[in-house]
């Protein structure tokens, strides 16, 4: 299974994903905020990350950037995670790299598909 990282500033949102996460048999690590977040995705290369977009710090779409910006980690498949449901939101998200989209509350099953769809394809913009 995978190596997610899960930038999410909200314990609740961070437990319960983690714990579903985890039960599929996939390794999860933990940040907290978008710059801990990037420092941990340059270390540890993971095979996936969820990024919280409402983060302290550094905001989510800024570490996406960063992260899409350096050859070390913009293979990484990121997907947006937030409780923005906008269309320009979605819209921006995209535009700085996310490769998908998921609003809160999360829909597990639809969040599970475009992770392992993700995973499958892999993806350097």
């Amino acid at each position: 299974m995978a190596k997610i990282l899960l930038i999410e500033d909200n314990e609740m949102n961070r437990d319960m994903l983690a714990r579903r996460l985890e039960r599929r048999g996939h390794t999860i690590l933990l940040a907290f905020d978008g710059a801990e977040g990037v420092r941990l995705a340059q270390t540890i290369n993971p095979d996936l990350i969820l990024m919280d977009l409402s983060l302290p710090v550094l905001d989510g779409w800024e570490a996406t950037k960063q992260l899409k910006q350096s050859p070390l980690t913009c293979a990484i498949p990121i997907i947006a995670l937030t409780a923005h449901a906008l269309a320009d939101d979605r819209q921006k998200s995209l535009d700085v790299g996310c490769d998908e989209y998921e609003t809160k509350p999360i829909d597990f099953p639809r969040l599970i598909a475009k992770i392992d769809n993700l995973l499958q394809k892999g993806a350097c913009q």
